[in-house]
């Protein structure tokens, strides 16, 4: 049965918001997360996500992640443009890490935040939508549609919004501002001919940016593209493809043959334009979704479930307005610092004349070549920005 009050109510169960919840259960908060999938779905989800140090540090701190996560570890990250000098290269050593990060299917990530909440006792409403939102002074009351029940009302001293939904737009004074990049991203799993070394890449070309993640021995591409070409792409048989993407993105991994068929993702940014309400704060998907060349998103998502977690950690009312408005001031560097460097990224990689190329690469050869500035901007990209 359903609880008529909690302390903190969480709308989705992906690792941003099992994060989350964890933490406030583990508070002595009481605490109910809403999953629209079922207790027991086989999530099928090609996608591979990026994970940084701190963020893999920090699930492992909320129980999510254990030693027996199948991942791969990723020790440099090396940036490069095609037909031009200059490039970087971010490796552990820079931060004095074991390694800079992780890669982890998202499939095998829902499934640690699943285990994790049941076996922490979070009360979850599986196979439920959370289909209204009504925010107050005291409290914020949630409408929820469970699969094949009737529908339930409870009221929460704090309602966080972990996913991408529509609840948003229910907040009076929250704007979800949207551009849409006409692109796809085109993920393809390949097997390379040469050893990927635990590197992952980041390959900017006239044939539109690429990023290549180790998953075992294998590589997780994202290539972003037109929607006309991302049909292309997907129709093309495994040889023509991966002949393909090896002459944009060069020799040094050898040749590249699919293993899995392609998959296209519309690429969009959403940002809201705050990130609190009264009694509601944002996190994660809810409060930005970026494109995923920089591959920053979910390690963005954990900052804020990591600040919010503390938050709630706190003595005294989980949801009041001095806590909220300490978390969207804390927040605000870094969201807008990695948002802004991922948008940019991809604008400004778009224009391939010779003096475009050639200012980018003597940005890439100064920040390699300086190891102060190489080592900030790898630490930006591991711990954040401010906070």
């Amino acid at each position: 049965m359903l609880p008529l009050h909690v302390d903190v109510a969480v709308v989705g169960g992906g690792a941003v918001g099992a994060s989350v919840a964890l933490a406030a259960k583990a508070a002595g908060r009481s605490v109910l997360l809403v999953e629209a999938r079922a207790r027991d779905a086989d999530v099928r989800d090609p996608r591979v996500l990026a994970l940084s140090h701190a963020s893999q540090q920090a699930l492992a701190a909320s129980g999510i992640w254990h030693d027996g996560m199948p991942s791969t570890p990723i020790d440099r990250v090396h940036v490069s443009q095609a037909a031009a000098f200059g490039r970087t290269v971010l490796d552990r050593d820079d931060l004095g890490l074991a390694h800079l990060g992780h890669s982890v299917a998202y499939s095998d990530l829902y499934a640690a935040a699943r285990e994790a909440l049941l076996a922490a006792g979070v009360p979850v409403a599986f196979s439920s939508r959370a289909t209204t939102l009504r925010s107050g002074s005291s409290f914020a009351e949630l409408g929820i549609a469970p699969d094949g029940a009737a529908p339930h009302w409870l009221t929460a001293r704090l309602v966080v919004l972990a996913d991408g939904g529509g609840l948003i737009d229910q907040l009076p004074d929250v704007v979800r501002r949207e551009h849409d990049y006409r692109q796809c991203a085109v993920l393809a799993r390949l097997r390379p001919g040469t050893p990927h070394g635990n590197v992952a890449f980041e390959r900017f070309s006239a044939r539109g940016p690429m990023a290549l993640l180790p998953v075992g021995d294998e590589l997780m591409a994202v290539w972003t593209r037109s929607h006309d070409d991302a049909e292309r792409l997907i129709a093309l048989d495994d040889e023509a493809f991966g002949a393909e993407f090896g002459a944009a993105f060069g020799e040094r991994l050898g040749r590249l043959t699919p293993t899995a068929p392609r998959l296209a993702v519309p690429l969009r940014l959403k940002v809201a334009n705050r990130i609190v309400s009264r009694r509601v704060a944002l996190a994660g998907n809810a409060a930005q979704t970026m494109h995923p060349i920089a591959a920053q998103g979910l390690n963005l998502g954990l900052r804020d479930a990591a600040l919010l977690s503390g938050l709630i950690a706190r003595p005294g009312d989980a949801g009041d307005a001095t806590r909220l408005a300490e978390y969207a001031r804390r927040r605000r560097v870094d969201s807008l610092a990695v948002t802004g460097f991922t948008h940019s990224l991809v604008t400004l990689f778009d224009h391939q004349d010779p003096v475009s190329r050639g200012a980018r690469g003597a940005v890439m050869a100064v920040l390699d070549a300086v190891p102060t500035f190489r080592k900030r901007f790898a630490s930006s990209l591991v711990f954040g920005i401010g906070g």
